[in-house]
């Protein structure tokens, strides 16, 4: 199991990577990563090709709903951004949830 530090360190990297592709940089969205393994959710915004204001807090009803939404284990995400995962295979077998409305989930498909 990797730690919140590392976890959150991956995040920045990876949303920061969707943040700043051409297709991203007029978006203004909450996005956070609810981290199963750690009963952690890392939230933070996309706007302006970068990421902000990446915070963590305990899992539970509380933690307001953002825009796009990923749910992983905190081993999924560290290989997620390592490489060692591929995106859509990870979706498709349900090891990666993403939840976002129909707009966000065609921009975000290109990008992945």
């Amino acid at each position: 199991m990797a730690t919140l530090e590392q976890c959150m360190t991956a995040l920045d990297g990876f949303v920061g990577k969707l943040a700043s592709a051409d297709g991203a940089r007029d978006l203004d969205r909450s996005v956070s990563c609810r981290l199963t393994d750690l009963g952690q959710v890392v939230a933070g915004r996309l706007a302006r090709g970068a990421v902000h204001d990446m915070t963590a807090q305990p899992d539970g009803p509380a933690v307001p709903k953002a825009d796009i939404r990923l749910t992983m284990s905190s081993d999924d995400l560290l290989a997620l951004t390592s490489g060692q995962l591929s995106f859509t295979p990870a979706w498709a077998s349900g090891r990666v949830k993403l939840e976002a409305g129909l707009r966000d989930m065609l921009r975000l498909r290109s990008l992945l």
